[in-house]
Formats: C-alpha cells, sequence, structure tokens
C-alpha cells in the first residue's frame, strides 16, 4: 500500500521542484566554468552542496513530510467535524434514496434524540412528509421546501453534493467506479416563532365588508306599513349583532346597505360557522311574507385600506350577480363562495332593463360594425339572442354578423331559417377567424348567454375588440369578462332571449321584427324554461308575449325542435340507466356514438331526470370530442352551479354544466358523487 501512495497535484509538483533547480544550476555552473575556470570551481562546491540538500529533502525527509501532512489533515478534519457537530443550524447529509447518513448535533435534537442519527433507522420521508421521492431527485441545484417535527416548524432546504471532485483525491485507489454518486446536504432552519408572528399581524389586519339586502323593498311590500320600521329594526338588530360579536363596527350607509370592518382572525371563525347570519336572517318574521335574504362581499390581504374596499365592492358585485343571499370573499386574487341555496327573487320592475337598453344603444351610435357571439357549442337561446341584437343593430342601420363556429342539430333548423333568405345578407353568419378579420377600431362585441371568456365561441374577439358589451342570464362565477363597458347579467331572468326581448321593447320606437327572428327569441325562453316550468316568472310571460304579438308562432317552433328518432332513444337510455344517489341525485350517461349533437340529447335527458319523483337533482355525462360534458339540472332544492363550480364549471342555479378533459366517465362518476357528499356534508343542499 505503501507504494501505491504518492503525492499528486500542487503538492507534487512543489516537491519535485528542488530537483529541477538542481539541474539548472549544473548548467549554469557549466556556463561559468567555461567563462572562468576558478569561478567555475567554487560554483561546483556550492551546487554539489545544493543537489545534495535537494535529494535528501526529495528521498529522505519525505515521510517526515508526509506524516506531517497527514497529521495536519486529521486535525484539519477533527476540526472541521467538530465545527459540524456543534454548528447551532441543524445539518445533515443524506443519500439520494432519503436515508440519513450522518446528521450533527442540533438535528439529532430537532429529532429528538440524544445522540447522532443512524443511517439504518431514518429516512428524511419519514420525518417529513413534504420530502416525496420526486423532490429528492435534486439532479443539479437545491429545492426549499416547509415541513413540521414535533411541533415546530422548519424551512427545509436541499442541496446535491456530487462525489466526482472527492473521487479524485484518491485517484490511487483502484475500483471507485461511481464518481457520479450524489449525496444530499439537508438544512434546518426554524421557522416557528415567524410564523406566529407573521399569523399574529395578519390575525391584527382590516377585513372590509359590504352586507346588502336583496329584497329589502319587496319583503316591506309583503308586511302592513305601521310594522315595517319594526322588520327593518329586527334586521339592522341582527346583523348589528353578528358583526359586534366579533369585536367588529357596523355602519349603515343607505337603508338597505351596510359597511362592516373586522379583524382578519375571525374569518376562520365565519367560514366554520358558513356565515350563519344568511340563515339566521331569514328567520325575521312578523308577518312578511317573504323572508328577507342579504348578500356579503367580504376584501381581505389587499395592499391598503382602500384596496380592500375595493375588493369588497366587487365581491358584493359578485354575490349579487350570482343571485344574492351568499358571501363571497375576494383574497387577493382568490375568491371563494359560502351560501346561495335560495332561490333568486324576481324582479318586477323594467327600470334596469330600460336604463341598460338606453345605455346599449349609445354605444351602438357610436360604432359602425357590430359582432355578436354567444358560448361555444351554441345553443337556442344563445342563438336566439344574437338574432335579437341583430335586430336592433339593423334597426339602427348598422352592419352587423353573428359568429358561430360549429352549428348542431339543435339549432341547424333554426339556422336554415335565416340561410338563404333574401331577407338577411349572405354573411350574416361567420366563422371566428372571418370575424377577426373584420375589427378595427369602430368594432363593437356583443356577448350573449355567457361570461366566462374561457367558453365563448371565439375567445380571440375579447382581446382584439375594445369596446365590449354582456348580457347573461348566468351567474356570475370567479372567471368574468372583465373588460366589458357594459355588462347586463340577471340570474334571476330564465334566459337570454327573455332579456334580450326586454331590451327590444325599450331601445328604440317602432322595431319591426320579423317571424323568424321572434320564432328564435321565443323558441330561446321554450327550451331554457323548460316548456315555461323552471325558472319562471312574470317578465318571462310578458316576454313571451310580446314575442307572441310580433310574429312568433308556437306551432311552428314545436315542430322544429322535435327529436330526432335516433336522439329520443339516446335520451330514453339515459334515463333508464340512471343510477340514483344518496337517495335524491340522479346520474347517468347518455350515449354519444351515432348522435349529432350528443351534450343537447345529454341536457334534455336531465331534464326529463327531474320528473322522477324524490329527485332533487339530475347529472348526466356524455362524452364528446375526448371530454366529458356533464349536464346538471334541479328544480328548486340545490344549487346545481356551485355544484358544477366545484367541477371547473357554472351556470344559472337549476341549470349549469362543466367540461372534464383528460377523464374517463367513470372517473367523472366519481368526481361528481365527491362533491355531492361534499355539500351533503357542509350542509350547501337543502
Amino acid at each position: 500500500m505503501k507504494e501505491k501512495f504518492k503525492i499528486k497535484g500542487q503538492l507534487g509538483i512543489y516537491m519535485q521542484w528542488p530537483l529541477y533547480l538542481t539541474g539548472l544550476l549544473i548548467v549554469a555552473n557549466t556556463v561559468i566554468g567555461a567563462v572562468s575556470a576558478k569561478a567555475g570551481i567554487i560554483m561546483a562546491l556550492f551546487t554539489l552542496m545544493y543537489a545534495g540538500i535537494a535529494f535528501w529533502l526529495s528521498f529522505y525527509r519525505k515521510k517526515r513530510l508526509l506524516s506531517g501532512l497527514v497529521e495536519f489533515s486529521a486535525e484539519y478534519s477533527w476540526m472541521q467535524k467538530k465545527l459540524l457537530n456543534d454548528l447551532e443550524i441543524p445539518y445533515a447529509i443524506a443519500d439520494e434514496s432519503g436515508r440519513i447518513l450522518w446528521g450533527n448535533d442540533e438535528f439529532s435534537v430537532v429529532l429528538g434524540e440524544e445522540k447522532h442519527i443512524r443511517a439504518s433507522r431514518k429516512n428524511l420521508t419519514g420525518i417529513f412528509p413534504e420530502i416525496t421521492k420526486d423532490v429528492l431527485k435534486l439532479a443539479d441545484g437545491a429545492v426549499t421546501l416547509h415541513g413540521v417535527c414535533n411541533d415546530r416548524k422548519y424551512q427545509i432546504q436541499l442541496k446535491a453534493v456530487h462525489m466526482n471532485d472527492a473521487s479524485e483525491l484518491m485517484s490511487e485507489t483502484e475500483g471507485m467506479n461511481d464518481a457520479e454518486q450524489t449525496l444530499l446536504a439537508v438544512y434546518l432552519f426554524d421557522e416557528t416563532e415567524i410564523l406566529t408572528y407573521k399569523q399574529m399581524v395578519d390575525d391584527q389586519k382590516m377585513v372590509a365588508g359590504l352586507i346588502y339586502l336583496d329584497n329589502y323593498d319587496e319583503a316591506l311590500e309583503s308586511v302592513e306599513e305601521v310594522r315595517r320600521s319594526l322588520l327593518t329594526a329586527l334586521i339592522d338588530r341582527k346583523i348589528t349583532k353578528y358583526i359586534t360579536t366579533m369585536n367588529g363596527i357596523v355602519k349603515k350607509l343607505e337603508k338597505d346597505k351596510y359597511f362592516i370592518a373586522i379583524k382578519q382572525c375571525y374569518i376562520a371563525e365565519l367560514k366554520e360557522n358558513r356565515f350563519s347570519i344568511l340563515e339566521e336572517v331569514k328567520t325575521v318574521n312578523i308577518g312578511n311574507e317573504m323572508s328577507v335574504t342579504l348578500s356579503i362581499g367580504l376584501g381581505m390581504n389587499g395592499d391598503s385600506y382602500y384596496k380592500n374596499l375595493d375588493f369588497a365592492r366587487i365581491a358584493i358585485d359578485m354575490a349579487l350577480g350570482r343571485g344574492g343571499d351568499q358571501a363571497v370573499i375576494k383574497d387577493g386574487e382568490r375568491i371563494q363562495y359560502f351560501g346561495g341555496k335560495a332561490p333568486q327573487v324576481e324582479k318586477t320592475t323594467r327600470v334596469k332593463a330600460r336604463v341598460k337598453a338606453h345605455a346599449l344603444r349609445e354605444l351602438m351610435e357610436t360604432k359602425d360594425r357590430i359582432l355578436i357571439m354567444g358560448h361555444r357549442l351554441t345553443d337556442i337561446d344563445s342563438f336566439g339572442a344574437a338574432v335579437g341584437i341583430y335586430r336592433i343593430a339593423t334597426a339602427m342601420d348598422k352592419k352587423a354578423n353573428i359568429v358561430i363556429n360549429e352549428v348542431t342539430t339543435s339549432v341547424r333548423p333554426m339556422k336554415d331559417r335565416f340561410v338563404g333568405n333574401p331577407d338577411y345578407p349572405e354573411d350574416l353568419f361567420l366563422k371566428g377567424d372571418a370575424a377577426a378579420s373584420l375589427v378595427d377600431a369602430n368594432t363593437l362585441l356583443v356577448v350573449v348567454d355567457v361570461n366566462r371568456p374561457s367558453i365563448t365561441d371565439e375567445p380571440q374577439l375579447l382581446r382584439m375588440v375594445k369596446t365590449i358589451v354582456v348580457l347573461d342570464h348566468h351567474r356570475q362565477s370567479s372567471e368574468i369578462i372583465d373588460n366589458a363597458v357594459l355588462s347586463y347579467v340577471e340570474p334571476y331572468a330564465s334566459s337570454a332571449c327573455e332579456m334580450v326581448a326586454e331590451v327590444l321593447q325599450y331601445i328604440a320606437d317602432g322595431i319591426k321584427i320579423k317571424s323568424a327572428e321572434a320564432d328564435a327569441l321565443y323558441a330561446g325562453i321554450v327550451i331554457d324554461t323548460h316548456n315555461f316550468t323552471n325558472q319562471t316568472g312574470v317578465r318571462t310571460f310578458e316576454a313571451a308575449a310580446f314575442l307572441r304579438r310580433n310574429g312568433a308562432d308556437v306551432v311552428r317552433v314545436r315542430k322544429l325542435f322535435r327529436d330526432d328518432l335516433d336522439d329520443y332513444k339516446a335520451k330514453a337510455e339515459a334515463v333508464r340507466e340512471a343510477e340514483i344517489f344518496e337517495g335524491n341525485f340522479a346520474i347517468s350517461t347518455c350515449p354519444s356514438e351515432g348522435i349529432d349533437s350528443p351534450t343537447v340529447v345529454g341536457a334534455q335527458a336531465a331534464n326529463e331526470l327531474l320528473d322522477i319523483s324524490g329527485i332533487k337533482a339530475s347529472v348526466v355525462m356524455t362524452e364528446y370530442n375526448n371530454t366529458v360534458y356533464l349536464s346538471a339540472r334541479s328544480i328548486d332544492e340545490v344549487n346545481v352551479q356551485v355544484m358544477m363550480e366545484k367541477l371547473g364549471g357554472g351556470g344559472h342555479r337549476t341549470i349549469a354544466g362543466a367540461q372534464l378533459a383528460g377523464v374517463s366517465i367513470e372517473e367523472a362518476r366519481n368526481q361528481v358523487k365527491a362533491v355531492i357528499k361534499e355539500m351533503l356534508e357542509k350542509g350547501d343542499i337543502s
């Protein structure tokens, strides 16, 4: 072994330099001897002395030198190990599988041990569940995690240490082939106190909130005049008591609006009781026929108090846009919803419709071209609403086009009445790309029957057009068209066609509606209300009566929407295969093979399932183009919009849907069941 041990690197070269200098002195001695023999002899004596000393150091003193080096290395290694053991930062070395090879004293203290870690007993994945096998595959670089051990919170830093550099120092040892072996350096930084103080600071932050009574005027009208002040006082008392128990403040802004401020530490309590004030206020009854409902909007974690108030305004707008009777928390970019079990209260006044109609007219007058767009896989409600907006645009002598990329079998019969009709231009209907080529600074985009940008028929138009108008009856979700200059969203409306029919009555005098257009609008109302049995109010029948007066034919509409035999069989199969889950929920699958519009048939099957006694909600799944489409329906007991939102969809309180890409029918079924169970456990289903 001694023969094999050699000094290499810079130290080996340094040890050989005396021999190299000896050769140099011999050459110098020869040159000097040629010049002067006497000087050469004297120089030769000194050269011999230097050569003797050089050879003595290189060959005889080498062992003593090596011994000194080994002794220094041992002392240095011991000192290094001592420093690592006494290091106040918990530090350890682990292999690629997470098995701990060595840890210092502080690391042992973290794990509650008195002695050093033994590799055979500990693994990082067992100590910190956050460290998975994927995390251990660091390759190059480092990763930072957060974990808990023995009730203390730590920031965990893992760094890869390659052993190829160390292996070069032992090049004389044969058989060391694992030069690429990688170890993990583990550092633990205790952040328990920092997080505790941070939480204390966060708990003291102010949360701004707004509380609006949804149906204040309607509730007052349902009670005797002499008792109205008592009803108002009882509601004020309920709200004040609820907020003051959390050491908050309440300020009444208007007769039906309140400003509140609470500490952020109470938000967890509000979430835990799921804003119990939403149900408590409904118990106020002094003879009023209509229960009072309220909406809450909270804003938190903004850059300033003003920003929190701005968040609260956005949150309350979303709560009202989703039908009221719910609380919305806007935490920075994150939005959470609570409640929303009560059905929307229909507004009998048409003031808002008239105001929105006049605003739409003013916008149209400033533009030269109107583009009208619905949602992807256009249904008859979206189509009818688009046709109604087209009639408004042409009545104002504006060039208008309807954007439709794909026509389903449910819409094709109605669309065929416009295609080739001399009363309408050939470019009435455009594909998305063709419409995009027409966009300029004088273009207005009207979006109907949808308020989510991702499911519009041509999302790129939302980015290209600067002036956008939204008319929709679906409840708003976190994803909204936020750059609209005019937004008319009424969740209590039965359909977008109902809203457009009202706008038609107020936007201008003397607008003549052709029979085909009246049929399209009427059909949209009929389909979305399931023949006037779902989400139908007084204004729904008034809109239908207006369309009937303008030429809508009930028989003609019914003939247009008779089912194809294959579609009818598929719908019947979906009903036959329905599974009753938790006693009140019908879940089924609609066949899609050989069906032109399987998603439409699935929606029709979901409606049919509601006719079964005891069914609160139905969900029908349809696989189409590698995506599972969910159609959810209910009558009045279940908010299927909340259900579908949990699956990435949305819609209306009684009509909603979702799309699940990359999953099988069975996986989609399991996800639906999990959501229903969660809602039942949390009391979101009455």
